[in-house]
């Protein structure tokens, strides 16, 4: 959703090809590496919403906020480390415009038992 000079996406899921790779909890049937794995996805998947709106990334002034959801066990509390995966990978993409402010949340549970979910607001340049 574009509003202004930002868009929003909604909540993305660590589909590939339409499918989850792993369901579960973190800190339960998935690892907090695995997790990790799957917020580069999630976060790859924002992109590619983000660039579905705007037509180009190059037209990325910044990223604003990252709010990540971790499906997790009652004693996981590594949520920030699992939601590095989708900050360092817009860090490796966009450079310094990648740079973003945060939220890691832990949740009990995400549609389709997906372990992570992630929600991207950019900012474009020349609005």
């Amino acid at each position: 959703m574009r509003s202004g000079a930002y868009v929003y996406t909604s909540g993305q899921l660590p589909m590939v090809e339409g499918k989850l790779p792993v369901t579960g909890k973190v800190g339960g049937e998935v690892t907090a590496e695995e997790a990790k794995g799957l917020a580069r996805i999630c976060a790859l998947n924002a992109l590619a919403a983000v660039k579905s709106v705007a037509g180009d990334l190059d037209r990325v002034a910044r990223v604003v906020k990252v709010v990540g959801f971790v499906a997790s066990a009652p004693d996981f509390t590594g949520q920030p480390g699992v939601i590095n995966g989708a900050s360092e990978l817009l860090g490796e993409v966009l450079g310094d415009k990648g740079v973003h402010a945060r939220s890691a949340v832990g949740v009990a549970v995400l549609p389709l038992d997906a372990p992570v979910e992630v929600e991207v607001q950019v900012e474009l340049s020349g609005e």
